[in-house]
């Protein structure tokens, strides 16, 4: 049972830390709750696997939950068959941190109380650290998780890892193909006992405290440098009415064309003034300002 640890002290890398020293700890006891409590409160971890072996019970292994402190859930599984990472030597090995795919083949996963569970379990142990996006070439393993039933119809699982390859698709898609190798570790188990967590425990831990809880804004967003980003929505602006600031420059040049068009205007006036005179004089003989006097 050891090599078994080491080998989910290796998947689970870095996340992980093997306690070497043995300790009679009796997970489904109080006393042993206790302990494991206590070790995970020292080592700061909320998810631990304990194995253990006996004459009644041979190779357990159990995986557990805690929360606010306290055991949340914990499920024993009985190993019957397994193979370790040393049995793949030649195989090549997943890189440290890379996440994961899981897939869970069989209708027990929906249909059976413990093994959804167990699920849940499984995903929440394997899944690492929580992110938004992950490049396509960080898919290095996939895990699959089979569920059939055993002897006496008892739930078997069989936990097969492949190494994950992706080649280029002959088809011209840009989607590459995955090519699997199995790359361990694998091992059949089925479930002997399991301590699920109560309702209102469990109700508990779902919830999201406010500080970590995010209020969305609308039409704000963050970039991946962490600068905010955010969108407005005016409505249709007409330049034409629009009353800008006006500088000197162009409030003198204004004026020097406004001042032109009045001296062109008065000096156009004169010349039809001294036409119309002129026209005047021819028909009467005399002008009109001499009329007028």
């Amino acid at each position: 049972m050891g090599v078994v640890l080491k080998d989910l002290r290796s998947a689970l890398q870095p996340n992980c830390k093997l306690l070497s020293k043995n300790n009679v700890i009796v997970p489904f006891d109080t006393e042993g709750q206790q302990s494991l409590e206590f070790l995970s409160t020292k080592n700061d971890c909320t998810l631990f696997c304990l194995a253990s072996t006996n004459k009644k019970r041979p190779n357990n292994l159990t995986i557990g939950r805690t929360f606010d402190r306290q055991i949340l859930d914990m499920v024993e599984l009985g190993i019957v068959r397994y193979k370790s990472l040393g049995d793949y030597a030649s195989a090549p090995k997943k890189r440290i941190g890379s996440k994961p795919m899981m897939l869970f083949v069989g209708d027990l996963w929906q249909h059976d109380s413990s093994c959804t569970k167990l699920q849940n379990l499984l995903i929440d142990l394997y899944k690492g650290d929580p992110v938004k996006k992950i490049y396509a070439a960080g898919f290095d393993h996939i895990m699959v998780f089979t569920s059939t039933l055993g002897p006496n119809d008892k739930a078997m699982i069989h936990q097969r890892t492949y190494f994950c390859k992706l080649k280029k698709n002959p088809n011209g898609n840009k989607t590459p193909l995955p090519l699997l190798t199995p790359c361990g570790p694998d091992m059949d188990f089925d479930i002997r006992r399991s301590q699920m967590a109560a309702p209102d425990l469990w109700k508990a831990s779902l919830k999201q405290p406010q500080g970590v809880r995010r209020k969305k804004v609308k039409n704000q967003s963050t970039n991946m440098f962490g600068e905010r980003i955010g969108r407005l929505h005016l409505e249709k602006q007409d330049i034409d009415k629009m009353g800008g600031k006006k500088v000197k420059a162009l409030k003198r040049a204004e004026k020097a064309a406004a001042n032109e068009e009045k001296a062109a205007l008065e000096q156009e006036l004169g010349q039809e003034k001294d036409t119309m005179g002129d026209e005047f004089k021819q028909t009467y003989g005399f002008a009109e300002d001499e009329t007028a006097g």
